[in-house]
């Protein structure tokens, strides 16, 4: 029986308040708390009388850390998830470490405003240091390792799918099907359609800045960076078809190369259709993907927060969006001395997510996930002192608790290489 305060209520959020109060016997209360108190209040007109589990709301500025403190404060969480943006990533760990409460997170910090001077030398150097150039990476979490441990909290980042199940996928691969780990390719297939000319399946500003950066992977102990989009590859996803996926740089990739020994190459792939780029690449030329604030008519705007408040919103997509996902892991390597690879992945339908909790497959294969995280924390099952990611822990608990709540896994030994 756990307390636990949710911030964020857009479309994962949405599905991992929905798949908490499917799991009341671990979240028997829950406090929604967003910036727009009326979406929280909305939802849990929606919910309550369908669940066991107390719901209340509040309002926050996740920006700012003396209003989360304070919420927490009156609310006293057993677990503060964070299912809001990137941005307020640290401003949350920071007040859970003030007011002495684990903390959980489905996607690295990234910050909001890239011109700011003390961000740039910080990222500049970590750019010459370590061979990529994204926006996101876990060195500003990491930094917090010693206050958790210090505090006796746990702080687990990045779990939602990519990142969270596919390094589940992972550390689930290391213990039962290789004594050795060579090659990792993670796969992220939508095959689902909208009907749209151009929509983003996640926040249209993290979803843009992510696809347009440049590419990188890890080979040989080191990153390998290539510009956006140039590494294409075709590939036949189970259930959803053929489909062209590009090489990203992507999160799971850095904790990934510290924590599976020896392995030689990640790799991160994407599927896109043509349309989607084309409407992206217009977009960049025409500088709407830009995070510089500009002047329009004695008013300041950032391009791709206006181009946000024009694209359809991400949770309005469940209704529309058919077809299915398929994302997963392919392994290569060796176990008992004889040359092996394997598929780790999940299957998710469009529609029959829709029909369980209003949500299109992308939100749900993020916010199921997250849920499991949290409940992997509140009963025990993982627990120690520090920031984590979810390869770190006992991946059996977890991968059984994504089969028992929506989204089971397979296994193909015989899969289809990546060349």
């Amino acid at each position: 029986m756990s307390k636990v305060l949710i911030i964020g209520c857009g479309g994962v959020a949405s599905v991992a308040i929905h798949k908490c109060c499917q799991n009341s016997e671990v979240f028997s209360e829950i406090c929604i708390a967003s910036r727009t108190k009326s979406k929280c209040d909305a939802l849990k007109a929606k919910l309550e009388g369908t669940t066991k589990t107390k719901i209340t709301t509040a309002q926050v500025d996740a920006d700012r850390v003396e209003e989360v403190e304070a919420l927490i404060r009156a609310y006293q969480p057993d677990l503060v998830m964070n299912i809001a943006l990137p941005y307020q990533d640290l401003t949350i760990m920071d007040a859970c470490l003030a007011c002495g409460v684990n903390y959980l997170d489905t996607a690295n910090y990234e910050p909001e405003d890239l011109s700011d001077p003390a961000w740039r030398a910080q990222y500049e150097k970590r750019c010459r240091e370590e061979g990529f150039s994204a926006y996101f990476d876990y060195s500003y979490q990491w930094a917090y390792k010693d206050k958790f441990e210090k505090a006796g909290l746990t702080a687990l980042l990045g779990t939602g799918f990519d990142p969270g199940v596919t390094q589940a996928y992972c550390a689930y691969a290391q213990k039962h099907l290789f004594d050795e780990i060579d090659t990792i390719d993670i796969l992220d297939c939508n095959g689902g359609d909208h009907g749209y000319p151009f929509a983003t399946n996640f926040n249209p500003e993290v979803n843009l800045r992510e696809v347009s950066a440049p590419g990188s992977y890890w080979e040989n102990g080191h990153w390998v960076e290539i510009p956006a989009m140039s590494i294409k590859r075709e590939y036949d996803f189970k259930e959803v078809g053929q489909k062209d996926m590009y090489l990203l740089h992507h999160e799971e990739i850095e904790s990934l190369a510290k924590n599976i020994p020896g392995v030689k190459r990640i790799r991160f792939f994407m599927t896109f259709g043509q349309s989607y780029l084309t409407h992206m690449k217009c977009l960049e030329n025409v500088g709407m993907l830009s995070t510089e604030p500009i002047e329009f008519e004695g008013h300041k705007i950032v391009p791709i927060q206006f181009l946000k408040a024009l694209l359809p919103d991400p949770a309005s997509l469940g209704p529309r969006t058919v077809g299915k996902t398929n994302i997963g892991c392919i392994f290569t390597g060796r176990k008992d001395g004889k040359e092996k690879k394997a598929y780790i992945f999940n299957v998710c339908d469009h529609q029959e997510c829709y029909q369980e909790v209003g949500s299109q497959a992308i939100s749900y294969t993020t916010g199921v996930p997250a849920m499991v995280g949290a409940m992997m924390l509140l009963t025990g099952k993982w627990s120690k002192p520090g920031v984590f990611t979810v390869e770190e822990f006992d991946p059996d608990p977890y991968m059984d608790a994504l089969n028992k709540w929506g989204l089971p896994w397979q296994v193909d030994d015989n899969p289809t290489l990546v060349e």
